[in-house]
């Protein structure tokens, strides 16, 4: 008995006194690592032998293997939709383990009629499991009551599931900085439950040493309500949140801190003692906020500016947000990012200024005055990121499809694409502001502790890279 082609429109069954000893059917899977991890949710089995990389390859089998039961599935796959089809009821299973399957693994799964009982219409299989090599991996027996009656459903396909790991992604990054020491981040007025978390939390992951600015008596209770442990860290006790943000910046131009973080005090209270031409931390380079953004729909991470400093930048102002990303970028691994320029459209259109910001951005790559990056615009949202929409549009670029960074015409549309793709697509989100002398971690109120431990990361990544630059 063959099983039915990918080409069957239908599902068709087999009833009990068609089928014959001897018949067999089967089925062919490979094992992704999808598979896994889709098992181990759907079961709540996360078995850090195998769900665990770093575990599964130091444990027995040195490698990731499949759960068992996801292999022991497969037999109710080839009864329930190949032989004897739909109206299959499984009653026993009995498989023997053998050797493990591994990811990659081309399982195929064989059933062959074995036994036929009248008076109950069960039906007695042997069931063996061979690999891509021929080898048995799995072999036993299964018996199944088999349908009566002729059914002829139409076939259809599962539907796609996608497996967002956030916590994943947010190890992966956190990764980056590993074997790199804390640096000394001053945190301003952190009085939330969020804003100190987070820097307590960065902390404990290596990445920072805090120094908490702010009302120490209101940190401290604080602390003491949340159960948070304080005392490794230095407190700078000041009377309110205007008083801790000039001290942070102060800290910063004695070289006591290598990076600040917003605590729960205003963006404009903090910003205004940054750019502060009297003793702030202004560079010949317009400050600018990249938000970095892990989608679980796109293959890479993307860096969208800017979303929260410039309101409407001029052109001369999107030059310095341009080059700040692509710099960011850099030393995030970029060799040489692709810069998405976006607006409405993608053509050029005199009525539409982001149309000519872009076009004057790209021929300003072009000559040298911005660096490091490779510039195309203006594209539209669905041509950046989509290679099969700027195909559609017949758009040749090598950042077409392909970017990396995402340059918003303006501050109100680049914090909805920011928005929207962390709380409809659920990116991992971290942010921090460029072009002062140490990089600022400028969180939302709304933001998790687990985002400004992100957000963190980026702020030492940068640290230390100036510190390079610096020697």
């Amino acid at each position: 008995m063959n099983s039915p082609g990918h080409g069957d429109q239908h599902y068709e069954n087999h009833i009990y006194s068609e089928i014959k000893v001897g018949d067999t059917a089967a089925l062919v899977r490979t094992l992704r690592p999808e598979d896994i991890q889709l098992f181990a949710v759907m079961t709540g089995d996360m078995n850090p032998d195998i769900a665990d990389q770093d575990i599964a390859h130091s444990g027995a089998f040195r490698e990731v293997i499949a759960h068992g039961m996801w292999s022991a599935s497969l037999i109710s796959t080839v009864l329930g939709t190949q032989y004897p089809g739909p109206g299959t009821v499984l009653i026993d299973q009995s498989l023997q383990f053998m050797r493990p399957v591994t990811i990659g693994d081309t399982i195929t799964i064989t059933v062959t009629v074995r036994q036929k009982y009248d008076h109950n219409h069960h039906v007695a299989f042997d069931c063996a499991y061979t690999n891509q090599e021929g080898v048995v991996v799995i072999e036993g027996t299964v018996e199944a009551r088999a349908p009566t009656e002729k059914i002829k459903r139409q076939r259809s396909l599962p539907p796609e599931i996608l497996i967002s790991d956030k916590h994943g992604r947010y190890q992966q990054l956190l990764a980056k900085a590993s074997g790199l020491p804390p640096i000394d981040m001053a945190v301003v007025h952190p009085c939330d439950y969020e804003s100190l978390k987070g820097p307590l939390l960065a902390a404990e992951a290596g990445l920072i040493e805090p120094i908490l600015i702010g009302p120490e008596s209101k940190i401290r209770a604080l602390a003491e309500e949340h159960d948070f442990d304080v005392s490794p860290y230095r407190i700078v006790n000041v009377k309110h949140s205007h008083e801790a943000a000039a001290m942070a910046v102060t800290l910063v131009r004695n070289g006591d801190a290598d990076a600040l973080m917003k605590g729960s005090l205003h963006t404009d209270e903090l910003m205004a003692e940054i750019v502060s031409r009297a003793g702030g931390l202004r560079t010949e380079r317009r400050l600018s906020h990249v938000f970095v953004m892990d989608v679980p729909t796109y293959p890479k991470p993307l860096l969208i500016t800017d979303a929260a400093i410039n309101i409407a930048p001029t052109l001369e102002e999107k030059r310095d947000i341009v080059q700040n990303a692509i710099d960011l970028a850099h030393i995030l691994g970029y060799s040489e990012p692709k810069v998405a320029i976006l607006s409405a459209v993608e053509t050029v259109n005199p009525k539409i200024q982001s149309t000519l910001d872009a076009a004057a951005l790209c021929k300003m790559a072009d000559r040298g005055q911005i660096k490091g990056g490779v510039l195309d615009g203006p594209l539209a949202f669905d041509n950046a990121v989509s290679i099969v929409a700027a195909k559609t549009k017949g758009i040749k670029s090598a950042v077409a499809g392909h970017a990396e960074i995402l340059v918003v015409p303006d501050l109100e549309s680049g914090n909805m694409i920011a928005k929207q793709l962390e709380y409809l697509a659920n990116a991992l989100t971290a942010g921090v502001v460029l072009g002062a002398r140490v990089p600022i971690v400028l969180t939302s109120r709304a933001d998790t502790a687990e985002t400004r431990v992100a957000s963190c990361t980026i702020a030492a990544l940068i640290a230390h890279a100036q510190r390079k630059t610096s020697e």
